[in-house]
């Protein structure tokens, strides 16, 4: 069972609460503080979602005190991976969703903001960045002098490379002594923020 599939919309809701409060505050909601922010009427529909989300093996709880909700599972932001992308020669970029990764719920932008492309190719090996490595890539349309980016050339392929900007003029730049530099009209897709290595 995948996680976050065996819970309802509100529960997610609920416990998205929970652990906002506890990274914000240090401590667990209460029971009426829940019911009062998602206007329940009762607190005792508070405690039937604690109750199924702690059956769900979400959270814990503690009887007869005020603050007794421990998080056992935390939500995560997902940033839906693309699909490939060449840090060596350029290729096409499939834009259909392969799989997801999971973030922390956290994270200073919305998943419409960012995604996230597979390495394929060694072309930025001397960046640390390999075969196999996950770029989180936030969208946007201007890079600064030496930002790593994805980006679209004029016939449709994709790269990730190093931005230069250089006289007026931009390039994309390798880190690899073996590769030359892509001259080539291009498009800015976003600036790489992270990369991730799954072990």
């Amino acid at each position: 069972m995948k996680i976050y599939q065996d819970i309802t919309s509100k529960q997610k809701q609920i416990l998205r609460f929970i652990q906002n409060k506890i990274i914000q505050e240090g401590k667990p909601p209460t029971i009426r503080e829940i019911a009062s922010w998602f206007g329940f009427k009762s607190t005792g529909t508070v405690r039937d979602y604690l109750h199924a989300l702690t059956q769900k093996g979400y959270i814990k709880t503690t009887p007869n005190k005020s603050r007794a909700i421990e998080l056992v599972k935390s939500i995560a932001l997902r940033i839906p991976i693309l699909g490939q992308i060449p840090a060596g020669h350029p290729d096409i970029a499939y834009e259909e969703i392969d799989s997801y990764l999971h973030l922390h719920d956290l994270l200073p932008s919305s998943e419409r903001e960012i995604f996230a492309l597979k390495i394929k190719g060694d072309s930025l090996i001397e960046k640390g960045i390999l075969e196999g490595d996950l770029a989180v890539v936030k969208k946007q349309r201007i890079a600064e002098d030496g930002d790593i980016i994805a980006a679209r050339l004029d016939n449709s392929e994709a790269t990730v490379k190093i931005f230069r900007k250089k006289d007026n003029k931009t390039y994309l730049e390798p880190a690899n002594k073996n590769f030359s530099p892509i001259n080539k009209e291009f498009t800015v897709i976003g600036k790489v923020i992270a990369i991730v290595r799954k072990t």
